[in-house]
């Protein structure tokens, strides 16, 4: 019961804190702060920006089992958001990561949710479309 209930809590602070992230406007607040949701929630934002998908996939093992997809799940949501921070080829790099990791979520959670399968659809239009442009 005191996993759930921590995860619950850690699942409100994040929305709470992307919430405020998104109210930034100067760009380079925007960075900084950014980098500062990946350290906060998930660890060195190197290792999320330059590791192999291989690599990142592996660092969720430090979770405790009840917690790893929703780590999985705050590092989908800020690559989704950081994508359209970003311009090409990086914006599409982290589309790709982000529908890889909603992908893994949705075929691995028990929980249906709407607001995932719209990014995941959203993302593959986005990428789908770039790929028709060139």
């Amino acid at each position: 019961m005191l996993q759930r209930d921590y995860i619950m809590r850690l699942i409100q602070e994040f929305a709470a804190a992307m919430q405020r992230f998104l109210e930034k406007k100067e760009v380079e607040d925007r960075q900084a702060a950014l980098r500062d949701l990946y350290r906060q929630y998930l660890g060195e934002y190197e290792l999320y920006q330059q590791g192999t998908m291989d690599e990142v996939m592996q660092s969720f093992g430090r979770w405790h089992e009840d917690e790893r997809l929703q780590r999985m799940e705050m590092l989908a949501e800020l690559y989704y958001t950081e994508a359209y921070l970003r311009s090409l080829p990086v914006r599409e790099e982290l589309l790709r990561r982000a529908h890889l990791i909603f992908v893994f979520i949705d075929s691995h959670s028990g929980t249906f949710s709407f607001e995932r399968r719209h990014k995941i659809e959203a993302i593959e239009r986005e990428i789908e479309k770039g790929q028709e442009t060139r």
